[in-house]
């Protein structure tokens, strides 16, 4: 499969409100805009995006309808604890304090309204323990 564009879809019942705490918080600016569904570009990079889409349209099947569940959103950046401060300072919550990972990361989880868990991490070397895990060009470095 060719695949000409990836993005998440957050399934949300509130539109309008998860579309404005991506633009206000993350830098993204609507590309399309309904009451039902908002098509999201980073104003950073035209190639991330993300999409908000109400739970109960009738373009999601009667079987998923609802709310988000057991979802990850990560953003990789060049300077997570300067993202740290201004998220904090913001008032988002902070669900994992940031912290340096072995396996290659320093991170810290936030959440947007519906919950949807939000990963900031900078890539950075990994421990020797991580070290053999990765492809050789894919090491942080």
């Amino acid at each position: 499969m060719k695949c000409n564009q990836y993005y998440p879809v957050i399934l949300t019942d509130d539109v309008a409100g998860t579309s404005q705490f991506y633009c206000n918080y993350f830098r993204f600016a609507p590309q399309f805009e309904s009451d039902w569904y908002i098509h999201l570009e980073s104003q950073e990079d035209k190639k991330v995006n993300l999409a908000i889409l109400h739970g109960n349209h009738e373009t999601v099947p009667k079987a998923a309808r609802g709310q988000v569940s057991g979802l990850i959103l990560n953003f990789e950046v060049d300077d997570v604890d300067a993202e740290f401060e201004r998220l904090k300072a913001n008032k988002l919550p902070v669900v994992l304090s940031i912290r340096d990972e072995d396996f290659g990361q320093r991170h810290f989880i936030t959440r947007d309204p519906n919950g949807v868990l939000i990963d900031i991490i900078k890539p950075i070397p990994p421990s020797k323990e991580f070290l053999n895990q990765f492809a050789p060009e894919a090491v942080p470095v």
